[in-house]
């Protein structure tokens, strides 16, 4: 079993033959989103969509017959709005084909990868010959595992002075990456107050009072990441076939905006705007292309 089907609430199916009869039952409902000719074979791409904005993607063949014959599988969470504009590049997994994204993203400070849920879109694009550059992702994450901080408490001076300075850093990393030395400088002076600042501070604090977010990798896979980011909204989604609830929150991490899902029944502590949620999440996005 997907380990995160349980974050769009199917955490009551452990077993390998319960989870086939719900994928035959979601792949009778749901109708084709894409399909490709392939192979003198139909590939198709079915959305079971079982909560607004959540649900499961299948990939298979689909016979003259009319029958699906699936191939792979995966839940997913929608990003409504734009997360990032940064240069995307797209490259194919090795196992199957499917693709993962790679956003040149400064705020975040590091290259971040995430898993295309539109692929076949982009299959769909390359077969016919059209536009592939990337105008945006909607970034998504699903996590198995969190949660809530309290807040930092700030002033509004000091919050607009913490903006300012994520931004001069985005700025200063985009000039180091072309070659600037003085922004190369610049970024390790800073780099090294830092240090001493963290160093000074956590002798008497909580290190979660010193770190307000982060958003680094974590493990050995690629698209998965710790991070403690600002709710800005919170909805709850009910899948239709389990009644169970998901969170679907709002976040704020390094000045980019993305959404995370989490089952309830995971979530540690009481979400609310302005509060922090901390876990682990797997990146998915959606890739807007140019028409």
């Amino acid at each position: 079993m997907h380990k995160f089907m349980r974050t769009i609430g199917f955490s009551s199916y452990e077993n390998k033959s319960d989870l086939e009869k719900l994928l035959r039952r979601l792949a009778k409902t749901a109708a084709p989103a894409v399909c490709i000719e392939e192979g003198g074979s139909r590939l198709c791409e079915l959305r079971a969509e079982t909560a607004p904005g959540m649900g499961v993607v299948m990939v298979g063949r689909l016979s003259e017959k009319g029958t699906f014959t699936r191939e792979y599988y995966f839940p997913y969470v929608s990003g409504d709005d734009i997360s990032s504009t940064a240069d995307c590049s797209i490259q194919r997994h090795a196992e199957r084909e499917t693709y993962a994204g790679l956003l040149d993203e400064y705020r975040v400070g590091i290259s971040l990868i995430f898993y295309i849920e539109n692929s076949m879109e982009y299959r769909s694009r390359l077969q016919k010959q059209l536009p592939v550059k990337s105008a945006g992702a909607a970034l998504s994450g699903l996590s198995t595992q969190g949660r809530i901080l309290l807040p930092i408490q700030k002033t509004k001076q000091q919050a607009a002075a913490s903006r300012l300075a994520a931004r001069k850093r985005s700025s200063l990393l985009e000039a180091a990456k072309h070659g600037d030395e003085d922004a190369i400088e610049t970024l390790t002076m800073e780099d090294m107050d830092l240090y001493s600042m963290v160093s000074r501070r956590i002798v008497r604090e909580d290190i979660y009072s010193i770190i307000e977010t982060c958003f680094m990798p974590c493990g050995i896979e690629c698209d998965q990441y710790s991070i403690i980011g600002t709710i800005r909204s919170i909805d709850t989604r009910k899948n239709t076939l389990t009644n169970e609830e998901s969170y679907l929150l709002g976040l704020e991490c390094n000045d980019l905006h993305f959404s995370v899902a989490i089952n309830k029944k995971d979530l540690l502590g009481e979400p609310q705007p302005g509060r922090r949620f901390k876990g682990q999440v797997w990146m998915q996005g959606n890739v807007r292309f140019n028409t």
